[in-house]
This record gives C-alpha cells, sequence and structure tokens, in this order.
C-alpha cells in the first residue's frame, strides 16, 4: 500500500520531495560538524573537495570541455555562490536551523528584482504580493519585539549575513539564467566547487582543525547530501510537472523544523512560524502566478 502511494505522486514531485530533504539533512550535518570546531571555511572547503569530484566525473562522462564558452561569467557566478555559501552556513552555524532555513527562502524576492534590472523582466503581480508577505514575515521572524516588547529577538549580525547568503543565491541563479543558453548544466555547476574551494583555504588562513573521524564523516555526508539534492532538483526540472513541483521544495523548512527539534532541541516561536508561514506562502504565490503566466502564453 504504501509503494503504491508513493508511485502515484508525480516524478517531478517525487525528486523534489527528495531534494528538499536531502538539503535539510544537509544543512543539520553543517550545524552538528560546527559543534565540533570545525570553522565555516573548512566545511564549505570540505564540501567543495567532494562536489569538484563528483562534478567533474560528471561532465567527463557526458565528453564536454570542462572550462565552457563564457568563462569570465562562469567564474563569477561559483564567485557569487561560493560567498552565498558562506554566508548561509554562517547563518546555520549560528541560527536556529528553522530560521535559517526561512531566511534562505527570501532569495525569490531578490531574484525578482534584480530580474527587472538586469534580465528586464516584468514583475507581475504575484512578485509584489510575495514581496509584501516576506517583507512582513522577516519582520515578525527577526525583530518581534516592534509587537510585543517581551518577544525575544534573533541575533542581527547573524540575520543580516544570512539575507547577504540570500541575495547571493538570487545573484548566482539570475546569472546561471544567462549562461543556460550557452553552457552546458554541468559545467556550470563544475564552476560552483571550482572557485569555492580555493577562495574557502585562502579565507581559511591559518585555522584549520584536523576534524576527527566523527566530524570527518559529517563533513563528507555534507558532500554527499549536496549532490544528491542537486541531482534531486535537477530531474524534477527535466519533468513535465517540474514547474509545478517546485512548489514542493518549501517542504524543506518542515524538515529543518523536525531537525533541529530532534537533533538540536530547538523549538521555533510562535513569530518564526508566523514570519515563516508568510514567507512560505508569499514564495508559492510567486510559483503560482509564474504558472498561470507561463500556461497563458502557451495558448
Amino acid at each position: 500500500m504504501p509503494i503504491q502511494f508513493i508511485d502515484n505522486i508525480p516524478a517531478g514531485v517525487r525528486y523534489m520531495l527528495m531534494s528538499a530533504f536531502a538539503f535539510a539533512l544537509m544543512t543539520s550535518c553543517v550545524k552538528l560538524v560546527s559543534t565540533y570546531g570545525i570553522p565555516v571555511f573548512e566545511i564549505v572547503a570540505a564540501r567543495a573537495i567532494v562536489s569538484l569530484i563528483i562534478s567533474y566525473v560528471d561532465v567527463r562522462r557526458k565528453g564536454i570541455s570542462v572550462w565552457g564558452h563564457n568563462k569570465k561569467l562562469l567564474i563569477a557566478r561559483g564567485a557569487v555562490g561560493s560567498l552565498a555559501l558562506i554566508c548561509v552556513y554562517f547563518a546555520v552555524t549560528t541560527l536556529p536551523l528553522a530560521e535559517a532555513t526561512i531566511l534562505q527562502y527570501l532569495h525569490p524576492v531578490f531574484t525578482a528584482l534584480l530580474a527587472l534590472i538586469f534580465l528586464k523582466e516584468r514583475i507581475q503581480r504575484s512578485t509584489i504580493i510575495c514581496i509584501l508577505c516576506c517583507i512582513v514575515g522577516l519582520l515578525l521572524i527577526v525583530s518581534p519585539s516592534l509587537a510585543f516588547s517581551s518577544a525575544a529577538e534573533l541575533p542581527l549580525f547573524s540575520v543580516v549575513v544570512a539575507l547577504f547568503g540570500a541575495f547571493g543565491s538570487a545573484v548566482a541563479y539570475v546569472i546561471v539564467k544567462r549562461l543556460s543558453s550557452s553552457e552546458d548544466s554541468s559545467v556550470i555547476i563544475f564552476y560552483f566547487p571550482l572557485v569555492a574551494l580555493p577562495l574557502s583555504l585562502v579565507l581559511l588562513g591559518n585555522d584549520l582543525v584536523i576534524p576527527d573521524p566523527e566530524a570527518l564523516m559529517l563533513l563528507i555526508l555534507i558532500g554527499i547530501f549536496t549532490q544528491i539534492g542537486q541531482v534531486g532538483l535537477t530531474k524534477a526540472m527535466q519533468t513535465e510537472v517540474a514547474s509545478k513541483a517546485t512548489a514542493y521544495s518549501y517542504v524543506q523548512v518542515v524538515f529543518s523544523i523536525i531537525f533541529g527539534w530532534l537533533l538540536f532541541s530547538e523549538i521555533p516561536s510562535m513569530w518564526t512560524w508566523i514570519g515563516g508561514s508568510l514567507i512560505i506562502l508569499g514564495a508559492l504565490i510567486n510559483v503560482s502566478g509564474s504558472l498561470n503566466l507561463r500556461s497563458r502564453k502557451s495558448k
């Protein structure tokens, strides 16, 4: 019976749920390994090593050049993505897992604004609603004391870093969208760890911490879960229901709440529930608006 139920779920949705679950496991491992005293830059470097090996094998399997055509833009995508990843990992290690994950999902707001400026894409009404929902949701999560003075606030620096991570993710997405017309997806993915590895090692400097076996296993799992998440995301986008399946990526927030509770005894506040719901609602409205626009264009 359970197998039959799973078979009835569209393939794109299954892949997206797998991706969300893997990314939630990845962020949980990042938070866990940080308790072993492993610096954020070292975590990024470890992930980059695993991703670089897997991505290189994938590019060679396709029989194409690893260097691509638009090298400057590919390097820019790698650099922006790397800095965004550093910000996201810092937020994960210094904020509750649920809050860090929710703040990352503000990237559709930044993506819409950047697409308007650089890709000349018109902002839809659904996107405007999304932006308003996200702003209100962000205020409720970050500074609930605006409503009730007794409510606890999150550390401002960590929140700002998390927002920079979401902004960097949006910039990387816009660059990828421009690269997609001339570059293979595997080459675009390959440049991410190619730039992230040396950049994180330079920033790490002399702060390298030799991990014990448990920490080393967590570092390896971060790279593996990341790759599983990316494969699931790519597979979902290759199916006919990919655009609809995108909405299911937000279940990562649910997984993060569960892992935060089980592994770190973190229970989100009422304001996180309300603010997070507004952010996710806004993102889903944005996805729905994009689907309706595509549907009208195809008729």
